[in-house]
């Protein structure tokens, strides 16, 4: 089973911008739901009110300030000789607060961060989606509601949301152009609102892949904001590279037809030749259907022939051995999905 960790930021009270009314309340509803209902094996909250981590050495204070924030992320994924998660695993971060456009960058803004010097004093999200990628886990997900202060932009100012940030999969709560609402009748911005709604789908309505969560979201934000008057907002996602919008969310909801597009990417990876990622394919796979990942072996060819760029004999051998060896695994991958199935 993968492991899955989030880190949860939400920040009312700001130094030097516009306080919000409901963005902490979305970040304790959202690690709530990771803590008790995703069983998640670690969350950690960062809001003007949480309490320090005490398994880091001295413990780290979690008011969301520039400072405090970048020193966890240093701690924990800055150790090049270490992985603390591996490539089936899953890690989430969530922020809801400022945002904010600098350089042609998109920038988090902490407690303490100074809209007149944005580079020094608020973090890219370019930043922390290296940090995070360095984590180990092949699935990072980022959900982005930092978009609600209207009042704090330029005239013709966009949001964050124009960046592309590679290796990870994006949820935005809106364009660029637009505003994310909070909803005093909810308690909640209108994107958590909605997004909590589409996680605590069942059955054949969960939201248990990246794609049906986008639809979830595209179709019932923009009907939120009809209904209580506010302007359209119209959340969307950024899956870099494309094919991880494929990639399961929820492991324990998911059906086995969720992985077939994921099977296929795995097999066309392997058809181009892409063998790293259609290892990377087929461990996902064998996460959500419960293989044993040690059987993930049998796609990789020897690597030490990898190299051998030179000696055509020994590449045609190597080719040879990919093949029998991925015919052998795409066999048991099946059968183990097709037994799977029975039982279920």
């Amino acid at each position: 089973m993968s492991k899955n960790w989030a880190i949860v930021v939400g920040i009312n009270k700001y130094d030097n911008l516009q306080s919000l009314e409901y963005a902490q309340q979305d970040a304790e509803a959202m690690a709530a739901w990771f803590k008790q209902e995703a069983k998640f094996d670690k969350v950690f909250v960062f809001t003007n009110n949480s309490p320090p981590i005490e398994e880091a050495n001295p413990p780290i204070p979690t008011t969301p300030t520039f400072g405090r924030l970048r020193r966890f992320l240093q701690a924990q994924f800055e150790n090049k000789q270490r992985t603390l998660l591996k490539p089936q695993d899953n890690l989430w971060f969530f922020f809801a607060g400022h945002g904010k456009i600098y350089a042609d960058e998109d920038y988090l803004m902490l407690e303490d961060s100074d809209p007149q010097d944005v580079e020094h004093t608020a973090l890219s999200v370019d930043y922390v989606t290296k940090r995070l990628r360095r984590s180990g886990a092949d699935n990072v997900v980022l959900l982005l509601d930092a978009c609600r202060n209207e009042e704090s932009r330029s005239r013709g100012e966009l949001g964050i949301g124009k960046q592309r940030h590679q290796g990870v999969i994006t949820f935005y709560s809106c364009h660029p152009h637009q505003q994310s609402w909070e909803i005093k009748e909810l308690g909640h911005g209108i994107f958590t609102h909605v997004l909590l709604e589409g996680l605590h789908q069942q059955k054949e309505a969960n939201c248990a892949t990246v794609e049906r969560l986008d639809q979830y979201l595209r179709y019932y934000v923009p009907q939120l904001n009809h209904r209580y008057g506010k302007p359209v907002q119209n959340p969307y996602l950024k899956a870099e590279p494309p094919y991880k919008m494929y990639f399961i969310l929820l492991e324990q909801c998911a059906r086995l037809k969720d992985v077939e597009p994921l099977k296929f990417q795995a097999s066309l990876a392997e058809n181009k030749g892409n063998l790293p990622l259609a290892e990377q394919l087929w461990i996902r796979v064998l996460a959500v259907s419960r293989g044993d990942i040690d059987a993930i072996g049998a796609v990789a060819p020897a690597r030490s022939d990898r190299s051998d760029s030179k000696n055509s004999s020994k590449k045609d051998d190597q080719s040879s051995r990919f093949h029998c060896r991925s015919c052998q695994f795409n066999c048991w991958s099946y059968d183990c999905i097709e037994r799977r199935s029975r039982r279920s």
